[in-house]
């Protein structure tokens, strides 16, 4: 069944000082509209095919702007649409569902790395991950590092989505480098507010088309040697130092305060999973308050050698709370805490799960963990009646669905026609 948007379309015209209420994703496409961009493409796929849903049906409306949007037939083509800002100064944003879009995307976008981008691109991923995930269980994360393309990861809080987007396109320019931002189901379905604020009509746009090609060739953006080596040499020396200096000077991450020794590094996708077990173990509230210092990773690569040893000078242990394997931040950070000779002690991994989601549940436990060997002073019991709660519930879940009759095999038998067809599911008949 298709879903129209009449009633989001209409919140893409809201200006300044007005509140834009509605999901993450739909917040997306209105900070794309504030940010100038010059056009919009990508392949649907959850969670995030709301963002293409909404632009093409407001297709009358963004003529207006003269944003070019186009529904593309696969990832490929939506990435090689970004080779437009290579050349020129025009923004452009896609997007798809993550990894296995990112790979159907790969050529083109180790090629758009490469060389480098003019206008700033965003690359909006739906990351699949986790218990509701319906594709394979890997990262973006690694496409970030082997690319050298920067990877954000929001706190989903609709404010800091918005500002990301915005900042995302500003590190891009900064860096001349794509930027990637990944978006769980949790993110993109995220319903809240913003303060809005005027679109802008795009620089460089269908109406407002560039005077010829650029005026002179430069031989160094193409896509091949001896480009390519100047190019390599280009992301380390100068983009990636550039990167980092944008990141540290807009404060893209974020720092909670709190009085402990304890302190918490967490990408930001997973801040409200996060503040939800604090609360039930009794050491957080609905506001953010904690006793626990936290540095909330917005941007998740590259990370700033600075400011993880800022946060972590005063700390007696840190924990890593990462999503996924295998643990790349937290190698990064232990790298960088070596080379400096800090004697804060590292925890990541060795307290958490290493693949899949990090749930409420698995993060109580990994907290109690923590907290039992550096912090005995507070008071965790909540945490620890609220595990056996659900151990209790678990078992008698299980007790229940014992007692129910086997369901039946898959696969049936048609005696009339001598033909195996699919139980439960009448459309997915076998013909032998």
């Amino acid at each position: 069944m298709e879903r129209q948007f009449t009633k989001e379309i209409e919140s893409l015209r809201l200006g300044d000082g007005a509140t834009f209420h509605g999901e993450g994703i739909l917040a997306v496409t209105k900070a794309l509209l504030q940010s100038g961009v010059s056009y919009v493409g990508g392949y649907q796929g959850a969670p995030v095919s709301h963002l293409l849903d909404v632009m093409v049906q407001a297709k009358d409306y963004l003529d207006e702007l003269g944003v070019h949007v186009e529904a593309c037939t696969n990832e490929a083509s939506a990435a090689a649409m970004l080779g437009a800002s290579i050349n020129y100064p025009a923004r452009g944003a896609v997007t798809w569902k993550s990894i296995v879009g990112t790979n159907v995307a790969a050529d083109a976008l180790s090629y758009l790395a490469s060389a480098g981008v003019m206008g700033g691109t965003l690359i909006v991923l739906g990351e699949d991950y986790g218990e509701g995930g319906v594709v394979a269980q890997e990262r973006s994360h690694a496409f970030a590092l082997k690319s050298l393309m920067w990877l954000l990861d929001p706190r989903p809080n609709l404010s800091t989505i918005v500002d990301m987007v915005e900042k995302g396109f500003e590190l891009s320019e900064a860096s001349n480098t794509p930027v990637m931002m990944e978006l769980r189901i949790r993110a993109c379905h995220v319903r809240g507010s913003f303060k809005s604020k005027k679109n802008l009509a795009p620089e460089v746009s269908t109406r407002h088309p560039l005077d010829g090609p650029p005026k002179e060739f430069i031989y160094d953006r193409l896509a091949h040697p001896p480009a390519i080596f100047r190019q390599e040499k280009l992301k380390n020396d100068v983009r990636l130092p550039a990167a980092r200096k944008f990141i540290l000077e807009n404060k893209l991450n974020e720092v909670f305060g709190g009085s402990e020794k304890v302190g918490l590094i967490v990408q930001g996708g997973l801040y409200n999973g996060l503040q939800r077990a604090l609360g039930l173990m009794g050491l957080g509230d609905q506001f953010g308050a904690c006793p626990l210092p936290t540095l909330v990773l917005n941007v998740v690569y590259p990370l700033v050698a600075e400011e993880i040893i800022d946060f972590c000078k005063d700390k007696t242990a840190v924990f890593v709370l990462e999503e996924g394997q295998p643990e790349f931040i937290e190698q990064e950070i232990a790298t960088v805490l070596r080379r400096v000779d800090a004697l804060v002690k590292l925890h990541g991994k060795d307290l958490m799960h290493m693949a899949g989601e990090y749930h409420v549940e698995s993060l109580v436990r990994g907290l109690s963990k923590l907290l039992a060997q550096h912090a005995p002073h507070l008071n965790i019991s909540r945490g620890s009646d609220w595990l056996n709660g659900i151990k209790k519930t678990r078992e008698t879940a299980g007790n229940l669905l014992a007692a129910l009759p086997a369901r039946p095999p898959p696969l049936s038998f048609d005696r009339c026609e001598r033909t195996p067809f699919a139980v439960g599911c009448p459309d997915a008949v076998i013909r032998s």
